[in-house]
């Protein structure tokens, strides 16, 4: 079932979320309906809170941006092809390398795409949809979507990185978004 992504503006976009464990009331339902959330809205990751859920779980597809690169994009990334997993309870356990821009966007503030400074590289822990606990290291493209879903269950949004005479002139379109007054091609819903 596709689910409504909740527009920037909600309070739970703004909450540290919450741990799940094993029992949690129609976990593998709600990872596929994410799934389906997420690519009905052409997204490349998704967070519980972007959906209204209090709830330390996010679902990514790196694998979607590599398959639109450029050609003189393609092989520039090391971990193209990218990869396609959802992440528990996960907790940076250490960012590493240099940090790089790259312009990123995001399904709770549509119509908005900022350049954003992150770690070349982030050491991961987290359990999988099967509660298999992992450590694991990622980077490039993959560590990023990684990062912009973990702030998600953290309470913080990749607008969060801007300068704050650039959040000043974008303030009239986050406005917007917040009332409503924006066109997606997804379903949305608008909540304080």
């Amino acid at each position: 079932m596709i689910l409504p992504i909740v527009a920037y503006g909600a309070a739970v976009l703004r909450k540290v979320a919450q741990d799940i464990n094993t029992n949690y009331d129609g976990l593998p339902k709600l990872i596929e309906d994410m799934w389906e959330t997420m690519y009905a809205s052409n997204g490349v990751g998704l967070a519980a809170p972007q959906i209204n859920k209090n709830i330390r779980l996010f679902v990514l597809d790196s694998t979607q941006i590599f398959e639109h690169l450029e050609a003189d994009e393609k092989g520039k990334y090391p971990d193209e092809p990218g990869i396609k997993s959802v992440f528990i309870n996960a907790r940076v356990i250490a960012l590493e390398g240099n940090e790089w821009s790259y312009n990123e966007g995001c399904l709770s503030i549509p119509k908005i795409r900022e350049d954003v400074m992150r770690a070349e590289s982030v050491v991961l822990e987290y359990y999988d949809e099967n509660f298999v606990k992992h450590t694991k290291t990622f980077n490039g493209i993959t560590a990023r979507v990684i990062l912009h879903e973990y702030d998600h269950i953290e309470g913080k949004l990749f607008i969060d990185y801007l300068k704050p005479l650039k959040k000043k002139l974008l303030q009239g379109k986050f406005n917007d978004i917040t009332k409503g007054k924006v066109r997606v091609d997804y379903k949305m819903i608008f909540i304080k």
